[in-house]
């Protein structure tokens, strides 16, 4: 389930970021791909807008949904702790240092 939930959000978000960019701005942004007042646009420019505006805001509420969902899943799943400080051994074995050689040094 947290699979598909998990692939379902990561579509809207694609589609979203998508529907967005293709709208028209002051920027100009992909509203040429069929977003923009052009000439080619099977529907009129308005419908065109409507159409836009109505599915972002279909998808933006699907996106919340997912991502509040998402939330609510994880947190009720019990997971195993990966932490480093919880799988690091307790007591470590620390080997002695090296004996030094000493060099006789020769007296005055």
């Amino acid at each position: 389930m947290e699979t598909v939930l998990l692939v379902l959000h990561l579509l809207v978000a694609i589609f979203l970021v998508c529907f967005i960019l293709m709208q028209k701005s002051s920027g100009g942004a992909l509203d040429g791909l069929g977003g923009g007042s052009g000439a080619s646009n099977f529907l009129s420019a308005r419908g065109t807008s409507n159409f836009l505006t109505k599915t972002t805001a279909i998808l933006a509420t699907i996106f919340f949904l997912t991502s509040i969902s998402l939330s609510i899943y994880y947190k009720n799943v019990e997971r195993k702790s990966n932490s480093i400080l919880e799988t690091a051994p307790v007591e470590q074995n620390v080997p002695a240092a090296p004996a030094v050689p000493t060099v006789p040094t020769a007296e005055k």
